[in-house]
């Protein structure tokens, strides 16, 4: 070069340090089993938010994942109870309609959402820290 050389060796090195971790898996494993407690904590976060009736709605909730997509992991939390949507977003109604099942004629022509799984989702962001520091300190024997 015109200019000078560069020495690259301890770029080298710790490329090399990222690459044996890397192809350790360990990081990977360590990664996955960080997100299934993140999926945990959010279960049971989103159990506790869901309204009970006859406790259908909250025994549906599970996790799906950790799943590896392109560059990311995924976690799902799911619910397939048929109404879960209309407990989370709320939904419409047609007021003076006798309803046999509760035995009444509804009042109101919106219901409210509760927005568990949003309420969820922002506990979960606001614990990731916590959830996520044993990965970060395995991480940080790469900067040593």
């Amino acid at each position: 070069m015109a200019w000078g050389t560069i020495d690259d060796a301890q770029f080298q090195e710790f490329a090399n340090k990222v690459k044996s971790k890397i192809d350790s898996k360990v990081l990977k494993q360590e990664i996955e089993k960080t997100s299934l407690k993140v999926g945990t904590q959010a279960l049971k976060n989103v159990k506790s938010l869901t309204p009970v009736k006859n406790g259908n709605l909250r025994k549906q909730w599970s996790v799906v994942g950790p799943a590896y997509a392109g560059n990311a992991f995924v976690i799902e939390l799911q619910n397939n109870t048929e109404y879960a949507s209309y407990v989370e977003d709320g939904h419409r109604q047609t007021p003076g309609r006798y309803v046999p099942a509760i035995g009444k004629r509804l009042k109101a022509s919106w219901v409210p959402g509760t927005h568990m799984l949003m309420k969820t989702m922002f506990e979960v962001d606001a614990q990731m820290p916590q959830l996520l520091s044993p990965v970060l300190r395995d991480l940080g024997g790469l900067f040593d």
